[in-house]
């Protein structure tokens, strides 16, 4: 089943007013070398749908898009009003977007 989909730049705005939960479900290394600011850590292959709150919509991230169609998926078996954010977070750098990181190295994304 396809989930809907999002741009990074509607990814962004829902995520910093807050309307939507940016739920990254990237790698802890890739976390910590970069995210964008509003979002929260769930790797794929630790994510406990019931874990994830259902008081707004989900916007799911990951490098490209691939692993958080999967994570939209399994989201969206469980209830839960998720988009998949295409690009992942490549795109979202690509559009100028802002990204913080861990430690004192500039954020980074490859």
């Amino acid at each position: 089943m396809n989930q809907p989909e999002t741009d990074v730049n509607d990814a962004a705005r829902r995520a910093a007013d807050g309307s939507a939960l940016l739920l990254d479900v990237r790698e802890p290394d890739e976390w910590a070398r970069g995210r964008a600011e509003h979002a929260v850590h769930a790797p794929l292959g630790d994510l406990d749908p019931g874990a994830v709150p259902r008081d707004r919509p989900v916007l799911a991230v990951c490098r490209s898009g691939k692993r958080s169609g999967v994570a939209a998926a399994a989201l969206a078996a469980a209830g839960h009003d998720v988009t998949n954010v295409t690009g992942g977070m490549l795109a979202w750098v690509q559009a100028g977007l802002p990204v913080v990181g861990d430690g004192p190295a500039p954020a980074e994304i490859h």
